[in-house]
């Protein structure tokens, strides 16, 4: 069966090097391709094909939010994520809009073509690292869902965070180890503040420490 395939990708560079290599199997025909994630539904619409294979950090629309948009418009259209990226954030965000599959950028052509097939028959993939990251992140729910509900409405990621900050890590320090963006460590930070009331790291170590985070 040959897999109909568009490629989405906000740089030229890698996007053209993308068609030219799927261009050499025999089993996949590009049928088009996109700078960015609204070009990418125009594209589909009138493309058709069976897989989208889809950046995800990219100007206009970005390839989470494009995601969600085909899988409510096009649902039979499967989205195979390949991007730079396999933090717990984008991979959430991408599985939750309704990609079927998510490879970083060092995947070979081998298992980008396999991933590909196996999207286009409804099956999902995940490269070695993006599965550490789900088994990862699965353990650290069973292991929440035992502990007892946490304190202020606080969410799991952000007593992480709270936990990180209480042992002295800076943002740059708490990002690496939680393997997020800065921003986002920052924008944990402020919503747990807001919960706790507190109003700097001196106090939110205290309430750390008070409630045994």
């Amino acid at each position: 069966m040959t897999v109909r395939v568009v490629v989405v990708d906000d740089q030229q560079i890698v996007r053209d090097g993308l068609v030219a290599l799927l261009g050499l199997l025999d089993d996949i025909s590009v049928v088009g391709s996109a700078g960015d994630g609204s070009e990418a539904l125009a594209v589909v619409a009138s493309a058709r094909p069976d897989v989208v294979l889809m950046d995800l950090r990219m100007p206009v629309l970005d390839g989470v939010e494009a995601t969600r948009r085909l899988s409510r418009d096009h649902p039979s259209v499967a989205v195979l994520v390949l991007t730079t990226y396999a933090d717990d954030d984008s991979i959430a965000g991408a599985l939750q809009a309704g990609a079927r599959g998510y490879l970083t950028k060092d995947a070979g052509r081998v298992e980008i073509a396999a991933a590909l097939h196996a999207a286009a028959a409804g099956q999902s993939t995940f490269d070695r690292t993006v599965s550490e990251r789900l088994v990862s992140a699965l353990t650290s729910r069973q292991k929440s869902v035992v502990r007892k509900e946490n304190p202020d409405g606080l969410t799991g990621r952000e007593v992480e965070v709270l936990s990180l900050l209480a042992r002295g890590l800076s943002n740059a320090e708490i990002a690496g180890e939680l393997y997020i963006g800065e921003t986002t460590v920052k924008t944990h930070i402020n919503n747990a503040f807001a919960k706790i009331n507190v109003r700097n790291r001196s106090e939110a170590t205290r309430y750390a420490l008070e409630h045994n985070l």
